[in-house]
């Protein structure tokens, strides 16, 4: 399989719309550059004024973003915020007009998908995107496709089993035919075989069932705290921001609200806008 259509699957690009600028952003944005003013020098992960354009539509309209190690970082808004959009943009999966990202203290500018998988950056894309034609053993071999360190692989792929025994007692069964959830835990066990220090994750329990999604939510604390930073895109808000440290709410293609995921769920804006109360 050539290497352009494994990073695709890996990592899936969407195109969102976007929308008229609202009221809580203009509320909201004074808060929002204090906050950012005072976050720490030193990030894992650095998104400074970034721009995107799909045709005339300005996606990402000078977004700035810090995640640093160790934490879990939620990104909520809703359709057409521009989240998946940041996503497929930090990874170089659409180009930017404007701005940069830096990853561990380096730009990734001009580094192709791959690189940057090989560098300690993944994703698991919003819908799974598992190769439906494959069995379960042979996704988790090839989110190792960019590993060096060849020789370990197959000692990863029997942790992952550990892990999730449900994929193991699969391991021979088409990819296609698993549930829904259970292609959702292979898509994130796919992407730990590439050893990533920071995951993206978008939309992990979109179209699950309530007990599936508490599992996945579960599944993404516990990876955080094996060691890896979590960039987690979401709908489900309440979720979302129950297990991260902080939280960015886009609009628009910006972001309009920084803070720690504590005063999120307790901000009155927030709550009537994504929290259904």
């Amino acid at each position: 399989m050539a290497e352009t259509e494994i990073a695709g699957a890996a990592m899936a690009k969407t195109a969102e719309t976007a929308m008229p600028e609202t009221e809580m952003a203009k509320a909201a944005m004074p808060e929002t550059k204090k906050a950012e003013t005072a976050m720490p020098e030193a990030a894992m992960l650095e998104v400074h004024g970034l721009h995107v354009y799909y045709g005339n539509i300005h996606a990402l309209k000078g977004i700035s973003i810090r995640v640093r190690e160790g934490e879990i970082v939620s990104l909520i808004g809703a359709n057409g915020a521009g989240k998946t959009t940041l996503l497929t943009a930090i990874m170089n999966q659409v180009p930017s007009a404007q701005g940069g990202v830096n990853f561990m203290g380096r730009p990734t500018g001009g580094m192709t998908p791959p690189t940057i998988v090989q560098n300690g950056m993944t994703m698991v894309p919003e819908g799974r995107r598992v190769f439906p034609r494959c069995s379960v053993y042979d996704n988790l071999l090839l989110g190792a496709y960019a590993r060096k360190d060849k020789k370990n692989v197959k000692r990863d792929i029997e942790e992952i089993f550990e892990s999730y025994p449900q994929l193991a007692e699969r391991k021979k069964q088409i990819a296609g035919t698993l549930s829904g959830g259970e292609q959702q835990m292979l898509a994130i066990g796919r992407a730990l075989m590439s050893k990533p220090r920071l995951m993206l994750l978008d939309e992990p329990s979109m179209g699950l069932s309530p007990m599936i999604v508490g599992q996945v939510f579960a599944t993404i604390k516990r990876i955080n705290g094996g060691g890896t930073t979590v960039l987690l895109v979401e709908q489900n808000a309440n979720q979302a921001l129950r297990i991260s440290d902080r939280g960015y709410v886009l609009e628009t293609g910006s972001v309009v609200l920084e803070d720690s995921s504590e005063n999120l769920l307790q901000n009155e804006q927030v709550k009537e806008a994504y929290l259904g109360s």
